[in-house]
């Protein structure tokens, strides 16, 4: 028997329902935290209650790091082609205008010139929603291009990764963007020319594996995950448990891998205290 009954079938509302527009909260992987989109904008897309970094693109990098209006964009046009004919659940071709028109974006990296606090540098940034930020030969020549910039113009050179390595659909194609990148990279070394490398959450594969570790001062994000194969894989090849926190910035520091951890609302200022130390 219930203990009550409604009167009425219904809770008539006093008021038009008020619809909340989508993508106006966001809610925190690490925490849980539900945040509005404007708050996690002035915190530079990090959690204000537990700190996480929030996975962003070139467009979010370039806002946070550059002076205004600083970033000129070298090779914008420049987007892969499918030499090899590659299919998976739909041909690559098509696989890359779908990416194009979702994202906007011709390819997994933008380069450019730009400036830091006055202080002219050539950066590349990665972005993670163009197929991974994947690396495939427009990235490996875009990168190199970069190289070559900073090269002949003196500048320094940053480059932000966030990657899930090497891009599948190009195969050896891709795989050779990793020799190529080293050796440029060893190019602007023997110059004199310093090498910053951003880490992001995630670096992992082919990108770790050429450019992103061969800075001359390697930084990091906090929490990032960066490696070459997947925690999962590792631990099934050699059928032990990882350590607590493996691949993970933190420990990558403690065991000489990277330099620095950086939180991104610190980033500009200390990249701008590298440049002036590195200039002198």
């Amino acid at each position: 028997m219930p203990w009550f009954r409604r009167s009425k079938q219904n809770i008539i509302a006093e008021g038009p329902k008020k619809e909340i527009p989508d993508g106006l909260w966001t809610k925190c992987n690490g925490c849980g935290e539900i945040i509005h989109r404007k708050q996690l904008e002035q915190n530079f897309f990090v959690c204000p209650k537990c700190q996480t970094h929030f996975r962003i693109g070139s467009k979010e990098y370039f806002e946070i790091l550059l002076d205004r209006g600083s970033f000129k964009e070298m090779d914008k046009k420049m987007r892969s082609a499918d030499p090899l004919d590659f299919k998976d659940t739909k041909p690559y071709s098509d696989r890359i205008k779908d990416t194009i028109k979702k994202t906007g974006l011709n390819d997994a990296v933008r380069t450019g010139t730009a400036a830091i606090d006055n202080h002219p540098v050539v950066i590349a940034c990665m972005d993670f929603g163009f197929i991974g930020g994947s690396m495939g030969s427009v990235v490996g020549e875009k990168i190199a291009r970069a190289i070559d910039k900073a090269r002949k113009t003196e500048r320094p050179l940053i480059i932000i990764s966030s990657s899930g390595g090497a891009r599948m659909m190009e195969a050896a194609l891709s795989l050779m963007q990793l020799a190529k990148t080293s050796a440029k990279l060893a190019q602007l070394s023997d110059s004199g020319v310093p090498f910053f490398s951003i880490l992001t959450d995630p670096t992992t594969g082919g990108v770790t594996a050429s450019y992103a570790m061969l800075g001359d001062i390697n930084i990091a994000e906090p929490g990032a995950l960066i490696g070459f194969a997947g925690p999962r894989v590792i631990k099934q090849t050699i059928g032990k448990d990882l350590p607590k926190g493996f691949q993970r910035s933190e420990f990558l520091l403690e065991k000489g891998f990277v330099d620095m951890i950086v939180h991104r609302r610190e980033m500009r200022s200390t990249l701008s205290r590298l440049l002036h130390l590195f200039q002198n």
